[in-house]
């Protein structure tokens, strides 16, 4: 069999793997519980991808509950886009949608900000003073991206004179590739930064020193630029054999590390930025930077009873039970995505195996028993390592890799068939989980 062929037999394979999954994945009529009758109160706050997809599977499980969702926001997007965007793979409406062409109908959705969470008398407020009471409470508010933390910033400056930050929306991930393009074209100094807190998509950070590596390969920028990847500990990934693999392929691309390094201020009239390390303050000039910012719980959050004491202390997750997603002194009240405070778990992937969880254990509450599911951590990063290449990384809270398809995809090698899951496949899947039927 020539290399031409076998080609053309995986991508079909591919393609028909892909066709059956996304069929799966949107919802394909199958036995479904009966649903349940009961006048609960229940309030989600939160309308991002955590939120809706809830929501959606509520209105399918149960009869006769009042569902209220709060969120202000009229714009939804698509984070898993961002990567793409920020390297010009995609153009920045491919992030974008509305909020309301994915909620369900049957629940009520208050457009106004949340400002007060009152666990005790089970009641959130809104910032125009609107009061709902509930009996049970789902918090996806999802995080704050704190890039006041990081002195001389400003939004404003991403696309111009250098920097870039691919976390602060779909535009400003198209203005990032502005500045991206520019270094990959001209060459200079290069710094890719990751923050000192927990955060969305660990692997982002990498995505895009990997991808701008990549395309500055093509662009005729590399040979003149020096790339260096700056970690906020002594790990490039939180899962040791995926640091080891990351490790070999930035040795191998020339692509340089400095471990413990947090950046704190930029200077953008003189290009230089500093970094907080154990020695000490360390000023480095960039062509290019990009910027990720620290990242904590939302202020209504942080403000309320809700968050970790003695964990994750100034980020405010939610306190839950690692399995269970509930809070352990307010049975009342779960957590989904992002805010919630367990020890993996920021990911779209990690929010479509959390939320049947949490239906289980909060529709058991309303039938008077216990549930039973359980959530193990699992994560997904598919590890752009370069365009057209990628490594699906999946894993759980003890760092064991997860296969979901064993025999086809190896976790840690560089596929074509990777990066077709997340370049085509992976929307089809996150629109399937907003809708409920991931």
């Amino acid at each position: 069999m020539t290399r031409q062929t076998w080609q053309t037999l995986t991508r079909r394979g591919f393609f028909g793997l892909g066709a059956a999954g996304i069929a799966l994945a949107a919802g394909t009529p199958a036995a479904r519980a009966a649903k349940v009758r009961t006048g609960a109160r229940i309030v989600i706050l939160g309308a991002g991808a955590a939120g809706t997809a809830f929501a959606n599977r509520l209105v399918e499980r149960l009869d006769g509950a009042r569902i209220t969702i709060v969120d202000s926001r009229k714009e939804h997007l698509y984070q898993p886009g961002l990567s793409l965007i920020g390297a010009g793979l995609k153009p920045a409406r491919y992030a974008l949608s509305t909020t309301a062409e994915w909620l369900p109908a049957g629940i009520d959705w208050l457009q106004e900000p949340a400002a007060e969470i009152d666990p005790l008398g089970k009641t959130v407020t809104t910032a125009k003073g609107t009061r709902i009471a509930y009996d049970y409470l789902v918090v996806a508010t999802g995080l704050t991206l704190d890039y006041a933390a990081i002195e001389g910033f400003s939004l404003d400056m991403i696309g111009r004179d250098g920097v870039g930050s691919v976390y602060a929306g779909a535009d400003h991930a198209a203005r990032t590739w502005a500045a991206a393009a520019r270094f990959a074209e001209q060459g200079g100094q290069g710094l890719f930064t990751r923050p000192d807190t927990e955060m969305k998509c660990a692997g982002a950070p990498l995505k895009h020193t990997f991808l701008i590596d990549d395309i500055a390969r093509t662009r005729g920028g590399r040979p003149k630029s020096e790339i260096t990847y700056f970690s906020n500990n002594e790990a490039l990934f939180s899962v040791p054999i995926v640091h080891e693999k990351v490790r070999m392929l930035f040795e191998n691309r020339q692509i340089a590390t400095a471990y413990s390094h947090v950046l704190t201020a930029i200077d953008a009239g003189r290009k230089l930025a500093t970094f907080r390390t154990p020695e000490g303050p360390v000023e480095r000039p960039y062509d290019y930077i990009h910027v990720i910012p620290p990242m904590r719980a939302p202020d209504v959050v942080r403000d309320s009873p809700l968050p970790w004491a003695d964990k994750w202390v100034g980020q405010s997750w939610v306190e839950v039970d690692k399995a269970t997603l509930r809070h352990p002194r307010f049975p009342e009240v779960f957590a989904l995505g992002d805010v919630a405070g367990v020890p993996k778990g920021k990911t779209a992937a990690s929010v479509k195996w959390q939320i049947p969880v949490v239906e289980d254990h909060l529709i058991a509450a309303i039938e008077g028993r216990e549930g039973t599911a359980r959530y193990n951590g699992y994560t997904s990063c598919p590890m752009i390592t370069r365009v057209g290449r990628a490594m699906l990384v999946e894993f759980d809270y003890n760092n064991n890799l997860v296969e979901s398809f064993p025999g086809v995809v190896a976790p840690l090698e560089e596929l074509w068939i990777s990066w077709l899951m997340k370049e085509i496949a992976l929307k089809a899947t996150y629109n399937a989980m907003l809708r409920g039927r991931a």
